[in-house]
């Protein structure tokens, strides 16, 4: 389960509803936090999104026997690496560039999660079909500090099907992480909308934008993310050298002006600076629409929804297909 800003009664919360819904309540899961650096030579608009309660919130992690932790945007704090492993919980962290590589081994995690541009959310602008390969460089022959094992790489951005399963195995990866194409599942947490979106995408309905964080992230292309890309840079530059994410601008200026409910909080995301002039009113409908859904290009190759089950096992068939196909290109022994 992924946790942006999560309360530690929050994630509890949210561990129990996973659990639930398990057959096996002994199953794998995994937790994966935001955890980027705070001030220092890091960008402005970092904040901590745990709000000073990650010392509790690994605890948790520990207490609810969480498989796996994963971290993003930033290398966790060597406290929780000697924590979760002395709990025994490996620790993956995802990286968007080469370079991270060896922040996330100096770090001691034992898996890395590279993650080309491709992908959905924060990502870096490496492609996944070259950063795979060089993260799997960078890590060869590095050993995890838990078990003593090779340390992983698992691929992720822009996979889809069994095809990119097969071609993030075939560069030295050990598995994949796959977002955008589990959104257009059955048991997705997403919204109809959101599900709806994906599958209606064409290949250049998403966009990079560093607005809501201050830190590049692929979501959905809506005309209020294009007016401050298109129209708005220079005011956007200005504010997040302050360390204030761009959106947050409008956010204020509604509060101001006494927008301060939801319906217009969202009104103020969603509206370009000539529609606000203009004094422009969205339905609810017009507003969900122009919501903010954190999205991989990989949805415009995405046009079904179908069970998670169907999409492993889909997956899993179509890789060794693949493999076994691409095999028999050798005419002879090396």
């Amino acid at each position: 389960r992924g946790g942006l800003g999560f309360s530690p009664e929050g994630l509890r919360k949210t561990i129990k509803m996973l659990k639930d819904d398990l057959d096996d309540k002994n199953a794998p899961f995994g937790v994966d936090l935001l955890l980027p650096q705070v001030g220092g030579g890091a960008r402005k608009t970092n904040k901590d999104y745990t709000g000073g309660t990650l010392p509790l919130l690994i605890d948790i992690i520990i207490e609810e026997k969480a498989a796996l932790f994963i971290c993003a945007v930033g290398v966790p704090p060597q406290w929780v690496v000697e924590k979760l492993h002395a709990a025994k919980i490996p620790i993956m962290n995802m990286i968007g560039a080469v370079k991270h590589a060896q922040k996330a081994l100096d770090a001691g995690v034992d898996i890395i999660c590279a993650q080309g541009g491709e992908g959905g959310g924060h990502t870096g602008d490496t492609p996944t079909s070259i950063l795979l390969p060089k993260v799997v460089d960078a890590v060869r022959g590095k050993v995890s500090p838990l078990s003593g094992d090779p340390v992983l790489v698992v691929g992720a951005g822009g996979i889809f099907d069994g095809r990119g399963l097969a071609s993030a195995l075939s560069v030295g990866c050990s598995g994949v992480w796959i977002g955008t194409r589990f959104i257009a599942s059955d048991e997705a947490g997403a919204g109809p909308m959101h599900k709806k979106r994906v599958v209606e995408a064409d290949y250049g309905d998403t966009l990079r934008s560093t607005i809501f964080t201050g830190r590049p992230m692929r979501v959905f292309k809506t005309p209020y993310i294009l007016d401050w890309e298109d129209n708005r840079k220079k005011e956007m530059l200005q504010m997040q050298d302050m360390g204030i994410p761009a959106f947050v601008t409008d956010i204020q200026n509604a509060e101001m002006e006494g927008g301060a409910s939801i319906g217009l909080f969202h009104q103020a995301e969603c509206l370009t600076l000539e529609e606000k002039k203009q004094g422009v009113q969205l339905t609810s409908r017009e507003r969900h629409q122009r919501g903010v859904f954190l999205t991989g290009q990989c949805a415009g190759a995405i046009d079904d929804i179908k069970s998670a089950k169907e999409i492993v096992e889909e997956m899993v068939k179509q890789a060794a297909e693949q493999i076994q196909a691409t095999s028999t290109l050798l005419t002879s022994r090396l």
